[in-house]
């Protein structure tokens, strides 16, 4: 098989974090986020054990278990819309914030978690996904330069 021929990466469609009590997560996370509740799954007893929160048109799972020890380099990036409160919300929320260049943080499962602005990266939304969700389409200088290295011109 040819490079060629092989399927390209195009994005992701959700990330699953594993969480030692999913209502705690989602008050955790609510407490930091604005977010919508996709759905939920519950056991045969009941339990809730996974969450499913939307992200326009990708979404973060919650999952009940936790098999893994706190991430020390391993994470993901959420994007927001405004980083300016996010500090601020995490620590009152009770996250152990990470000292560096970005925005990271450890929620109370010790899953490791960068946010980022939407306006400071080369991650593109569509227009019709951008306006439910309130948010500008602009980019900065650095994030159109990546975009233009990729061959991807926008206009804003």
């Amino acid at each position: 098989m040819t490079e060629d021929e092989k399927p390209r990466l195009v994005g992701i469609n959700h990330v699953a974090l594993e969480v030692g009590d999913v209502e705690a997560a989602l008050d955790f996370y609510g407490r930091i986020f604005r977010f919508e509740l996709r759905g939920t799954h519950r056991d045969e007893a009941g339990r809730l054990q996974m969450a499913f929160i939307d992200m326009g048109d990708q979404f973060l799972a919650l999952a009940k278990g936790q098999g893994q020890r706190p991430d020390a380099h391993r994470h993901f990036g959420l994007v927001v819309d405004d980083r300016g409160t996010v500090d601020a919300l995490a620590r009152a929320a009770g996250a152990e914030m990470i000292e560096g260049d970005s925005m990271d943080f450890h929620d109370p499962w010790g899953n490791r978690i960068q946010v980022v602005a939407y306006r400071d990266l080369q991650f593109l939304k569509h227009e019709a996904v951008l306006k439910a969700l309130g948010v500008a389409p602009e980019k900065t200088a650095d994030a159109r330069r990546e975009l233009a290295e990729k061959n991807i011109a926008i206009d804003d």
